[in-house]
């Protein structure tokens, strides 16, 4: 059962790299940095979607390092980005089926402007990832907030904000897919004033998303 309290996860996109090459190539390297406690590699089952805007360019495959808090980030290689997050102070919302996470719903967004960050935030807790997890979508479990560990301080092409969705299904493209639907049953049809509230923000930038299946990991030794 996936009942973790990540204190930071180091996410890597690799755009050239299969994930089963990915694992080979650079798992272990990563994983045997100090603060690293697990790593698992991820497909991207929606590469090029056009349904959703983006900042961030396209990629295969999704490495993700849970870490602490003092976990310092390495150099990446050509052909791989990384992106670091702490967990935000506020719980968690969704459920723990007791089955493993297999699938991933990953949002990155970012403020329009930073003194938007606070308002944005607050919407993605108390009214967007609020409903989403009212609704109970079969397979979602955990839907977790991060911030960049730069706070403040991030660049135009970096997100400030993620929101990981954790899925017990591998089938994630799937799942994402059902889950305006049943939001849309209990808060507003798409065009509504309601639905508009629950679905967008003024200061929301979506930087990125996607869905994966999981394909592997390891623990740190």
């Amino acid at each position: 059962m996936e009942d973790r309290n990540t204190a930071a996860l180091y996410l890597e996109m690799a755009d050239a790299l299969a994930p089963d090459e990915y694992a080979a190539k650079r798992v272990d390297e990563v994983l045997a940095l100090p603060g690293v406690d697990r790593a698992t590699w991820w497909t991207n089952l929606k590469r090029d979607r056009d349904d959703l805007p983006r900042v961030l360019p396209e990629f295969d495959t999704l490495g993700v390092y849970e870490t602490t808090a003092d976990f310092a980030p390495p150099d990446t290689p050509d052909g791989i980005t990384g992106h670091h997050f702490n967990r935000y102070p506020r719980p968690g919302q969704g459920r723990l089926t007791g089955k493993p996470t297999v699938g991933l719903s990953l949002v990155l967004i970012s403020p329009s402007t930073p003194d938007q960050a606070q308002a944005l935030r607050d919407w993605g807790d108390f009214v967007h990832i609020s409903w989403i997890a009212a609704v109970g979508v079969p397979g979602y479990s955990m839907i977790t907030p991060y911030e960049n560990v730069k706070g403040a301080g991030v660049h135009d092409d970096e997100p400030r904000y993620m929101h990981f969705y954790e899925m017990d299904t591998e089938d994630a493209e799937h799942t994402f897919k059902i889950m305006t639907p049943l939001v849309e049953g209990r808060f507003g049809v798409q065009g509504t004033k309601e639905f508009q509230y629950w679905g967008w923000h003024d200061a929301l930038r979506i930087m990125y998303v996607n869905s994966f299946r999981r394909v592997g990991a390891r623990e740190r030794v």
